[in-house]
């Protein structure tokens, strides 16, 4: 039974990714050093954070890099903000009796400020800031706080939050809100792998406060296949719209969810539609059925019978997103096939407009 959780900070309880890119990328332009995109960001930052500044400013000294860094960072991270989820999970905490402690890499001045900004440092019972490597903190942190190791999860979204869980002998739970892409955390073999904080407090409510690894591999038999519904969704240009979401491996897809009990396909269809885009849809068209049992895009195993429509948004209907998605976009079907699409998405795609056959 989970009694401790020690939490990340960075990508974990706060959303910090645009102002430590913004000065990491500050940092490269003073070194006179090409600035990363931020998928290339995400795909190279590493910690500890000295071997990322040894493969891209190598000539220049630590100390020097952290002034730079530091003194942009002051200046941009008011966009520093608590990520979804993040206030309800420790207010959980709270009201379980769990002791929580927090293992950051963020230096405490910084640490200091957005604490009191998003309101969050004051469900942290102890906290240990500017930790350059928290896999040479975590054992001494168990025995200081006499935290038994069964009774004891870390949690984080890097590899090297779950390295450091397993340096202590602990569970590990990884959030895919932060730096860490899916095939990133998967190749570092955590206990179980979660969307975000909101999904991890029903699965401690569902299993009584445990956390083993069977949860994220077998289910009773009572589960049966979940049923969803998604729509390509076509503006007045013609245009599909495209979302990318993180459980489906950073892939492109279409927005979509699970039927409720007692609603329609197309209830679902409209209801989850505009809940994830917020746009009104009309003149929906069913395409096709598909099985997806355990796809691998899919961030944890699963088996999905997938409804998928086709559906117009008319007018000039903004794209509303909500916290499922990080990116969408407007593009002709040809466009779409260009994409690193899902392959639920692009079996969906190729019912809709088939490939030409070759010459």
């Amino acid at each position: 039974m989970i009694r401790n959780v020690i939490f990340d900070w960075s990508g974990t309880l706060v959303d910090d990714l645009p102002a430590v890119w913004e000065a990491s990328n500050h940092v490269f332009r003073k070194a006179g050093v090409t600035p990363l995109t931020l998928e290339e960001f995400r795909t190279e930052f590493r910690l500890p954070y000295r071997g990322f500044y040894d493969k891209f400013v190598p000539h220049v000294p630590l100390n020097e890099l952290e002034v730079w860094f530091h003194a942009r960072f002051r200046e941009c991270q008011d966009s520093v903000v608590a990520l979804p989820h993040a206030r309800e999970f420790l207010n959980f905490c709270r009201q379980s009796g769990y002791r929580t402690f927090l293992l950051s890499t963020v230096h405490p001045m910084h640490y200091d400020r957005q604490a009191e900004a998003t309101g969050l440092g004051g469900f942290l019972d102890r906290t240990y800031t500017g930790v350059d490597d928290k896999r040479t903190r975590i054992t001494a942190i168990l025995e200081e706080n006499q935290l038994d190791p069964e009774e004891t999860v870390f949690i984080g979204d890097m590899e090297h939050d779950v390295e450091t869980a397993r340096h202590g002998g602990i569970r590990s739970v990884a959030v895919l809100t932060g730096y860490n892409s899916l095939p990133q955390l998967r190749a570092a073999s955590p206990t179980v792998i979660v969307e975000h904080l909101g999904e991890l407090r029903h699965r401690l409510v569902e299993y009584g406060h445990r956390l083993t690894v069977d949860e994220a591999n077998e289910r009773p038999a009572s589960h049966r296949p979940v049923a969803t519904v998604g729509a390509l969704i076509f503006n007045e240009a013609g245009e599909v719209l495209m979302v990318r979401t993180r459980k489906w491996s950073g892939l492109w897809g279409i927005p979509g969810g699970k039927i409720e009990w007692g609603e329609t396909s197309e209830d679902a269809l409209r209801r989850e539609l505009m809940e994830e885009t917020g746009l009104e849809i009309e003149d929906i068209r069913f395409i096709l059925v598909q099985d997806a049992i355990h796809p691998p895009e899919f961030y944890r195993p699963a088996h999905f019978l997938l409804l998928n429509y086709t559906c117009v948004a008319r007018g000039a209907q903004p794209v509303k997103l909500n916290d499922e998605a990080q990116d969408f976009r407007w593009l002709t079907v040809e466009a779409a096939f260009a994409l690193d699409l899902n392959q639920p998405t692009r079996r969906l795609l190729e019912a809709v407009h088939p490939p030409l056959p070759a010459a």
